[in-house]
């Protein structure tokens, strides 16, 4: 329990959410020159509205996950948000001098799962597509928990098997097209290779205590 109560401060770090999501509805709500780059691929993905069930899933899948790596790893959490910030902030930048847009299919038909894909689509402008933050915060917690150690093996099928369908879903509804989830891929991939691999690997080699051996 004490230990418990000593992380909690560690939470506070979430709170850079909310100012992330502010600059993405300032940017949302700019339309300038929006450009489609979807591609045949893209075209021949089926419109399959059931998937907009992991797609708004992503909301607690990032929150739970983020709390849960607070609490078993402060490190790979701080690590986790940080690659997070500096993934939106790169996103947030190509937003604003190279913004995309993804074709919308008519919705047609009046059930929840449809109703849920009007309430996305109504929030959330078919702008700044390229990177996806989706898929960027999804994958981002993916590699991350690569280095949670003890995980349940229950606790790693639902890291990893949610956030596939969670990526695959921006596909499915419409959100993205393939160069949007493989720039974001790309991108998480880059910053992991510097927060988790080559920082860690010099911190180790500066730690290692060399010893002399006496005559």
């Amino acid at each position: 329990m004490r230990k418990l109560i000593k992380k909690s401060p560690y939470l506070l770090f979430l709170l850079v959410f909310p100012l992330l999501a502010v600059i993405y509805t300032l940017l949302n709500g700019r339309s300038h020159k929006a450009i489609d780059i979807s591609t045949s691929i893209d075209h021949s993905i089926p419109f399959l509205p059931i998937f907009i069930i992991p797609y708004i899933l992503w909301y607690a899948y990032i929150f739970c996950f983020l709390i849960y790596f607070c609490f078993k790893d402060t490190k790979v959490y701080i690590k986790t948000i940080l690659m997070i910030v500096i993934g939106e902030l790169i996103c947030f930048a190509i937003y604003f001098f190279f913004q995309t847009t993804v074709p919308r299919p008519t919705l047609v038909g009046d059930n929840v799962i449809i109703n849920l894909v009007e309430l996305i689509y109504a929030n959330d402008q078919p702008f700044n597509c390229f990177p996806s933050i989706h898929v960027l915060t999804t994958f981002t917690v993916m590699l991350a928990s690569i280095h949670i150690k003890n995980k349940h093996i229950l606790m790693n099928l639902c890291i990893h098997i949610i956030g596939s369908f969670i990526i695959i879903s921006t596909l499915f509804v419409k959100q993205h097209v393939i160069f949007d989830m493989i720039g974001s891929m790309f991108l998480v991939t880059f910053l992991y290779g510097i927060l988790f691999e080559l920082l860690s690997f010099r911190v180790e080699k500066k730690t290692e205590t060399v010893y002399v051996k006496s005559k």
